[in-house]
């Protein structure tokens, strides 16, 4: 029997990768990609982060399993990753921490002090005490609308504002385009990262009522960081194919900023604003029949 498989840190992985057009499998044990004239492209699942599957992909048992055994996340996507239809889990909710996030959002005095925290990191400085949520929505809206005419301006290209309609992807503006391309390969490492470090995506701070709330959340604290001013360049280039351009330049991006090593410490640090320990289990609570494993440095991948 081979060992069990050690999952590679989210840091140390490369953020993601599109797929469309193949059936993903296992074949003399490599995670591969076969198109319908037989052509293997081997993918390495286990140094990934995400894999977004868009129309044309059929994915084997074999290949389901092994992805969740080394901890990549599958996101079922429209084409360009417009839409995201479903997502698997990339490892396994851990219980305090869904109870400590959960915690967190429902004790409002604790919700605040995390919302505050993730605009101090957004607005890279303190926030005005007296400031309600409300409030510090309507400076956080400003401030980019701000930023988008100043992208737009240096780039050299007229914004009309940020307008599309996700039922009908080509109505909208090439700047607009590129920038929900963008964005969706962001919201896309965010939820592999949440999910790896055993957290829920539904349970958000700022959002609310979706079931990537907390993933915009994570996203927007550096979204103008890395794709924004991407999918400005990219339009302002006025590329042939300009979905697949943006996402090539948003992976460029992450793999030079270095994302995947900043997204999970800096959910430990928002959530540590709130001033509330992790629970710890009842006394009454059984324990594990099966002990753990020692793990990763990334809490919430399966052993």
């Amino acid at each position: 029997m081979l060992p069990p498989l050690k999952p590679i840190a989210i840091k140390e992985r490369i953020s993601l990768l599109f797929l469309e057009k193949g059936e993903l499998d296992v074949l003399d044990g490599a995670f591969v990609l076969v198109d319908k004239n037989g052509v293997r492209t081997q993918i390495p699942v286990g140094s990934v982060a995400c894999l977004m599957l868009e129309p044309g992909t059929r994915v084997s048992h074999a290949a389901v399993v092994l992805a969740a055994r080394v901890g990549c996340l599958l996101a079922w996507v429209g084409e360009a990753g417009v839409r995201l239809y479903a997502a698997g889990q990339p490892g396994g909710a851990r219980s305090d921490r869904l109870l400590y996030q959960a915690k967190l959002a429902l004790d409002e005095e604790a919700r605040l002090k995390v919302v505050r925290k993730m605009y101090e990191i957004r607005f890279q400085g303190p926030v005005p005490s007296q400031y309600s949520v409300m409030q510090l929505r309507g400076m956080e809206g400003a401030r980019v609308r701000e930023l988008y005419v100043q992208l737009a301006r240096k780039y050299g290209f007229e914004w009309k504002g940020r307008n599309y309609d996700s039922s009908s992807w080509g109505s909208g503006d090439l700047p607009n385009r590129c920038l929900s391309s963008a964005t969706a390969c962001l919201y896309g490492i965010c939820e592999a990262a949440v999910l790896a470090a055993g957290y829920a995506p539904a349970i958000g701070f700022i959002h609310s009522g979706k079931p990537l709330s907390f993933v915009y959340d994570v996203a927007d604290l550096f979204k103008f960081d890395t794709v924004v001013p991407v999918a400005f360049r990219v339009a302002a280039e006025n590329p042939f194919d300009p979905e697949r351009a943006v996402r090539l330049a948003c992976r460029d991006s992450f793999r030079e900023t270095r994302l995947l090593r900043k997204v999970i410490p800096t959910i430990e640090e928002v959530l540590k604003a709130g001033g509330i320990p992790m629970p710890e289990p009842p006394e009454d609570a059984l324990k594990p029949a099966i002990p753990e494993e020692r793990g990763l440095s990334d809490a919430g991948h399966r052993g």
